[in-house]
């Protein structure tokens, strides 16, 4: 028997998209098992309408090692974009960059090609001069999982948001330190996502929209609106109510 009242089922209701904020395909990310053509059958299985493909973009990837990095790099997204339109699912380019300094990701929503060409001879860069070169208003820099093992939780001024909610079953990303880090350090945007790289852990964590973000101007405007909710296996969490 659902116990929530009906006008909380009705609010909720309102959010029927379903978005994944932080996934990852083979072969462009090492760790990940899930070729483009598995990753969007799995993820239409879970009823998703869209997915943002982040893999990882680092110096030490197997894309730097080809004649073309970023084609290279890109290959998984452009076969995945293509069976999505296929399956009814959006599918969006961001990128988990790490640079030399540290073994800190970032998760950075609204880039595309050109901006991957420009920035795949920058690795050298501190994350804090990346952030003071590239922060932008159709753009957002957040710290993925700021508070798992060897990595080191970056300050407010230098962040757009947080993936304060990372769903990882296969890591303790310490979700209550993240999302009280967010408040201390006035972090405007909290983000949720599966950090999906495995078989089985799809559906895991969702962000869910009233509308569906078709491209990347409108998944940061929805970002930016903070008007969402969370889903973690299937059921409701609220970002940015507090008690």
């Amino acid at each position: 028997m659902n116990f929530i009242p009906a006008e909380v089922q009705n609010y909720l209701s309102q959010y029927k998209y379903k978005i994944e904020l932080h996934a990852h395909t083979a072969p462009c990310s090492p760790c990940s098992e899930l070729p483009p053509a598995e990753f969007i059958a799995r993820l239409k299985e879970q009823g998703y309408d869209a997915v943002v493909v982040t893999n990882h973009f680092f110096p030490w990837g197997p894309f730097m090692k080809e004649e073309d990095p970023v084609g290279t790099y890109l290959s998984d997204f452009y076969e995945a974009q293509r069976i999505g339109e296929e399956n009814g699912i959006v599918v969006l380019l961001g990128a988990e960059f790490r640079f030399e300094e540290n073994n800190n990701d970032y998760l950075v929503f609204g880039v595309d090609e050109a901006f991957l060409r420009e920035t795949v001879k920058r690795f050298n860069l501190s994350f804090n001069e990346f952030y003071d070169i590239y922060h932008a208003d159709n753009r957002l820099i957040c710290q993925a999982h700021p508070f798992r093992n060897g990595v080191v939780a970056m300050d407010g001024a230098h962040m757009d948001g947080i993936e304060a909610f990372n769903m990882h079953p296969g890591h303790n990303s310490r979700i209550t330190t993240s999302a009280r880090y967010a408040d201390s350090e006035n972090i405007p945007i909290l983000t949720i996502g599966t950090d999906l790289h495995h078989r089985g852990h799809e559906g895991s964590a969702a962000l869910r929209a009233k509308t569906l973000p078709k491209n990347n101007d409108e998944l940061i405007a929805l970002l930016r609106s903070k008007d969402y909710v969370f889903e973690i296996g299937g059921r409701p969490l609220l970002p940015y109510y507090t008690f």
